[in-house]
C-alpha cells in the first residue's frame, strides 16, 4: 500500500528500490504468470516528480498484467478531491492498467 504524502527530498533513491523489486519480479514471471498482486494507491498528495516515478510502477504492473498475472490496482481519494480522482484516471489511462476508484471519507 502506498498512503499518505509523496515529496520525498530525493525521490529517486525512494521510489528505485520499489521499482527495481518489479522490474525482478516482472523478469521471473513464468510464462503462465504469478501470483495475485492486490496494489493499493491512497495519497494525500505527491509532486510531480514522485508522479513519474508512480507512473513508471504502474507501467511495471501493467507488464506484469499482460504476462498473465491479475493485478488489481485500487485508487483511493477522498470524496471531495475530484482532482486526486482525475489523476488516477489519467495514471490508468497512460499506464492501460484498469484501476478501481475508492471514494472515501475525510
Amino acid at each position: 500500500e502506498f498512503k499518505g504524502e509523496s515529496r520525498p527530498e530525493d525521490v529517486r533513491d525512494f521510489y528505485m528500490p520499489v521499482l527495481e523489486w518489479l522490474e525482478s519480479y516482472a523478469r521471473e514471471l513464468p510464462a503462465k504468470g504469478g501470483k495475485d498482486l492486490d496494489f493499493h494507491f491512497n495519497f494525500e498528495y505527491f509532486n510531480s516528480t514522485s508522479a513519474k516515478y508512480i507512473l513508471d510502477i504502474f507501467k511495471i504492473l501493467n507488464e506484469i498484467h499482460t504476462k498473465g498475472s491479475k493485478v488489481s490496482v485500487k485508487w483511493h481519494y477522498e470524496e471531495d478531491d475530484e482532482d486526486m480522482l482525475e489523476v488516477g484516471m489519467e495514471m490508468s489511462r497512460m499506464s492501460r492498467l484498469p484501476f478501481e476508484y475508492i471514494e472515501t471519507g475525510d
